[in-house]
């Protein structure tokens, strides 16, 4: 029984307290939505919008590359030649792709301010469902993260050597921009520089505090907004409005496949919660911090899309940068460089949010006996989880600068749906278990909206090829092995000892 062993909303909060191991308390309300935009809002904006209304194409049919509801529904294994694109009805499908996270939002919403503690979905499962639950979301958890950012930071070099290129005339050598592999092949580069520079450069600003960081990340927010209204603003006055007819030309099966490919660029609104602990006002700024970094997204994206599918026929978008290749078909060289620099700036962003929250959720696992105590140890002065930082940087800035791992992509939508179905399960579970005990933020018509949550998040992990499930069971397994063999006897030792 000690699998299901559960602890309680006090016990975690009291934990969060403890001198040895507590995180200073400085972030409002817009620090917490410029960090829900600067995860959210990254380099995807300009890059998946063109290739999910493009759709996707490959050289060879493939089993593995299927979606696993289509094999649901034709009761066996189907070879699939690629994804067919949304056209211009892409923004229609970041509107769908919001209302379903918009539901699991709710659900975060309503736990973030009942369990004001860092770790997420991870503390939400232990005081909900279990340890066992608690550490495979928390496995799960570092898996979204480390190879979200592996492949955001991949991509640093290219944007980097557009930008030089634009405003100086040159570029860094191929041997130092690039992965070593590529498509499983050798590029023949020695190590991706810039890409692990910068990851480097995260960390010791991570380590000096969040306050410091908080800022940082405002900035380059501001920046980033700032480019995306111009390109929106700017653009539409090329808009050639026969390129939206027809609107859906793939029907709504093409809305949903776009849909699935877009749901990458939502991920990281849930990473307001990690920052729980470092909240002034958690009970009601993370619900409000959560909500509104979702509808914001959701606005912005939904332009891009449309601008974009207006200025260039949706079939032409399948490449790299989109967006910046659209624009430097009109001419537009000004207002590409604008966008090259958000582009940079959303994948600096991003990667800053994500090396945060990742380095908190290996605290709190630490802080639990699931990981080794090193993790959980706090930087006298700055008050932050440095070694976590530090080891949060190398985990992802060395694979980062060695593979090309884009392509692994769908691994951090697996992830994170089963991360938004565990919360949405928790509040049912807090509703019956808990009915009497606070909450300042309630999400309304439990079970009904929690259910749809669920149901959504399981339509969309359906949707993701079946090579995508064998990896993420094979890291579970990899991380019960961990489990079972280390985090459940420090735990069940630790229990024994109270």
């Amino acid at each position: 029984m000690s699998l299901y062993r559960t602890k309680s909303i006090d016990e975690l909060v009291k934990a969060s307290e403890a001198p040895s191991s507590r995180l200073r308390r400085s972030l409002g309300l817009w620090s917490l939505v410029a960090l829900g935009i600067g995860s959210v809002i990254g380099s995807g904006i300009f890059t998946f919008t063109g290739t999910a209304a493009a759709g996707t194409r490959m050289d060879l049919p493939s089993v593995f590359k299927a979606p696993v509801l289509d094999m649901i529904l034709n009761g066996g294994p189907v070879a699939v030649v690629g994804r067919p694109g949304a056209g211009p009805a892409i923004s229609l499908s970041f509107v769908l792709v919001a209302i379903a996270c918009g539901f699991a939002a709710l659900c975060y919403a309503e736990l973030a301010s009942m369990i004001p503690v860092a770790g997420s979905a991870y503390t939400y499962a232990y005081a909900t469902m279990g340890e066992i639950f608690a550490w495979i979301i928390g496995w799960d958890l570092i898996l979204e993260y480390a190879v979200s950012n592996m492949a955001v930071a991949v991509g640093f070099g290219a944007y980097m050597n557009d930008l030089l290129d634009n405003l100086l005339g040159f570029h860094l050598p191929m041997e130092l921009s690039n992965p070593v592999f590529a498509g499983g092949k050798a590029t023949g580069a020695w190590f991706n520089l810039p890409a692990f520079l910068l990851l480097m450069l995260l960390s010791w600003i991570l380590v000096r505090g969040v306050k410091e960081s908080a800022e940082a990340n405002n900035s380059m927010v501001l920046i980033k907004l700032v480019a995306i209204l111009l390109f929106v603003f700017g653009a539409a006055r090329a808009v050639n409005t026969a390129n939206w007819h027809p609107f859906m030309p793939n029907g709504f099966p093409g809305v949903l496949t776009g849909g699935a490919i877009v749901f990458f660029t939502y991920i990281g609104f849930d990473s307001v919660s990690t920052a729980a602990e470092e909240c002034r006002r958690p009970q009601r700024d993370l619900p409000l911090g959560i909500l509104i970094t979702l509808a914001a997204c959701a606005l912005l994206y939904a332009s891009v899309a449309l601008v974009l599918t207006g200025i260039a026929h949706w079939d032409t978008l399948n490449n790299d940068a989109p967006v910046a290749n659209a624009l430097k078909a009109l001419g537009f060289n000004r207002l590409r460089l604008v966008v090259t620099v958000g582009a940079l700036l959303g994948m600096v962003s991003s990667l800053l949010v994500f090396q945060y929250g990742q380095a908190r959720i290996w605290f709190a696992m630490s802080r639990d006996r699931l990981l080794p105590p090193l993790f959980s140890r706090v930087h006298p002065k700055f008050n932050t989880p440095h070694l976590s930082t530090w080891i949060a940087g190398f985990v992802v800035g060395i694979p980062a600068g060695i593979w090309d791992i884009g392509t692994l992509g769908d691994l951090t939508n697996i992830g994170t749906l089963f991360a938004f179905i565990v919360v949405s399960a928790g509040v049912i579970i807090l509703r019956r278990a808990q009915p009497g005990r606070a909450r300042s933020f309630r999400v309304p018509w439990v079970p009904v909206l929690p259910g749809l949550s669920i149901l959504c998040c399981l339509v969309l992990m359906l949707s993701l090829p079946l090579e995508t499930w064998i990896r993420f069971l094979a890291w579970l397994v990899i991380g019960l092995c961990i489990y079972f063999f280390y985090g459940r006897k420090r735990t069940l030792a630790a229990s024994e000892r109270e």
